[in-house]
């Protein structure tokens, strides 16, 4: 079983099994956005080729057991063991599905925040130019956003769509329950992304009072699943609701609901009603191996949050070491660090240009706007998130930033 001091040393324990990625070799600070695949996603890679090849259309069998020990691994990283999850490619077409289904010609008011991923952010604001009202509350400051989006929640509003760890700046959203109660007291749906929790924070539906909230997140970023893994967690609700976004596959299954009515399109129950049609199966074969790697290597949320923690302390501690001009270059440090997600933001008006500044002398990271963000993975070891902050400072000197 994998402890934070196998991680921490001159060499990191989990580094050789993602000697496909070289993440020993490299400074790849992308753990927020892109982490490395461990060399057991390949074998799931090949493992789909093969089921194709000798099964032709009968793979499918095996296929749908795959994206079933996907639905499992969610439901462990959400702790809730009996949540009916639909799966998709990407949160944006399972939040379409979502949007779909919402009475939006009777309560035509979204609220949402100005610090959303952009598969919302943009989606939104199309909805917008089509007459539905989008309320978006400033996140800043964070420990009211709860507060203030519960305000601009009234009876014509059909939707909240809200992170729980914001992906510009790694704050964690507090108080997520006391929304979801003001949600559920005016019949308004809430909408949770946990795709900067899950992975690098502990998730619990009952903890956090979401028993009747939809949760959408993905395995691209802390879960090493790669593209293709997302899901959306229905809650008990769910059961009255007909998505106009439907796919066939949302004929599978139980068709009580509305069967026998020709003008009345039938849907199965549970969370098939929000699937989608024919997809590529790859990608669960390939979570599937990464879910029992990490298994396998003792990679619970626990473990992970505590690394994740250590982590962003060393990159915080080493960006103080510099004594980087304030305010050309700062960080958060009125939040506690608990109040974080997984990665450390740097706020600077000159994040793009030290982006790329940083990858021409071999830092992966990125930026959003005026943020610049540095994201470890556990198969990083101390050293290289010193190396990697070192190399910022002869960025900013070599730029000439004060």
């Amino acid at each position: 079983m994998t402890r934070l001091d196998d991680l921490t040393g001159p060499s990191n324990a989990l580094a050789p099994h993602y000697s496909r990625f070289r993440v020993a070799e490299r400074l790849l600070l992308t753990g927020h956005s892109h982490q490395a695949w461990p060399d057991v996603a390949a074998r799931g890679q090949l493992e789909a080729y093969d089921d194709a090849a000798a099964e032709v259309d009968d793979k499918w069998e095996r296929a749908l057991g795959k994206a079933d020990v996907l639905r499992a691994g969610f439901r462990r990283l959400l702790g809730d063991p009996e949540a009916e999850i639909a799966l998709g490619a990407s949160t944006h077409e399972l939040v379409v599905r979502l949007l779909s289904a919402l009475d939006l010609r009777n309560r035509p008011r979204l609220v949402t925040t100005d610090g959303e991923f952009h598969s919302a952010r943009r989606q939104l604001a199309r909805l917008a130019e089509e007459g539905v009202d989008v309320v978006r509350v400033p996140t800043a400051p964070v420990t009211t956003l709860v507060e203030r989006m519960s305000a601009a929640v009234d009876d014509r509003t059909a939707a909240v769509l809200v992170s729980s760890v914001l992906f510009e700046t790694s704050w964690r959203v507090p108080h997520l329950s006391e929304l979801a109660a003001r949600c559920e007291r005016v019949g308004v749906e809430l909408l949770v992304d946990a795709y900067h929790h899950l992975g690098v924070l502990p998730f619990s539906i009952a903890d956090l009072g979401l028993e009747r909230a939809w949760v959408v997140g993905g395995g691209y970023k802390y879960l090493q699943l790669g593209e293709g893994n997302c899901f959306l967690r229905l809650p008990p609700q769910a059961d009255r609701m007909r998505p106009v976004v439907t796919g066939w596959y949302a004929e599978f299954g139980d068709l009580s609901h509305g069967a026998g009515s020709p003008d009345r399109l039938p849907y199965a129950a549970g969370a098939a009603r929000f699937a989608g049609s024919t997809y590529d199966p790859t990608s669960h074969y390939r979570a599937a191996r990464v879910l029992d790697f990490f298994e396998e290597r003792g990679l619970t949320p626990e473990l992970l949050r505590e690394v994740s923690l250590h982590q962003r302390g060393v990159l915080a501690a080493a960006f103080d070491d510099l004594g980087a001009p304030d305010p050309a270059i700062t960080r958060d440090r009125e939040t506690p660090p608990d109040g974080f997600g997984g990665f450390l933001t740097l706020h600077t008006p000159h994040a793009g240009r030290l982006r790329a500044a940083l990858r021409r002398r071999g830092v992966l990271t990125d930026s959003r706007g005026r943020y610049l963000r540095l994201g470890p993975a556990p198969y990083l070891t101390d050293d290289q998130l010193k190396a990697a902050v070192g190399l910022l400072g002869e960025v900013l000197a070599e730029e000439r930033i004060r």
